[in-house]
């Protein structure tokens, strides 16, 4: 399931007339603090987003999946995959017209977040258990 869908408007185009990278990005964080909220209920920062490939263009009118898996949970991080995944339905220039829904896969990314307090300072993802 999705974490978030998007149509790609005009707006997200770069020169070439493709999405900018940077507004799938975008939208991976957030896709990974949805599910890292699920987690648990915290605040989260983005540390790190690894391995970021973009294997096929994205274009105004496409409809844009997030679709975010649990990787890890740390004592103060949440490591979460994201995969993207683009449904066709804007104009396809390489086609000369609109898609028909084919699904691509876009990219995906592993992001780490950490749990922060309200002045920004780590915290346990999860309560530790008291020793008695």
């Amino acid at each position: 399931m999705p974490a978030i869908k998007v149509v790609m408007m005009p707006k997200d185009t770069n020169a070439h007339g493709t999405i900018f990278g940077g507004v799938i990005l975008s939208q991976i964080d957030l896709a990974a603090g949805v599910e890292a909220f699920k987690v648990a209920p915290h605040l989260y920062v983005t540390k790190a987003m690894r391995e970021v490939e973009f294997h096929e263009p994205v274009y105004t009118g496409d409809l844009v999946s997030f679709f975010p898996s649990l990787v890890r949970v740390g004592r103060t991080s949440v490591t979460i995959r994201v995969e993207v995944e683009a449904e066709r339905w804007g104009w396809d220039a390489a086609k000369k017209g609109i898609g028909r829904g084919e699904k691509v896969k876009v990219t995906e990314a592993e992001v780490i977040l950490v749990a922060v307090d309200g002045e920004g300072r780590p915290i346990p993802v999860r309560p530790e258990t008291v020793k008695a």
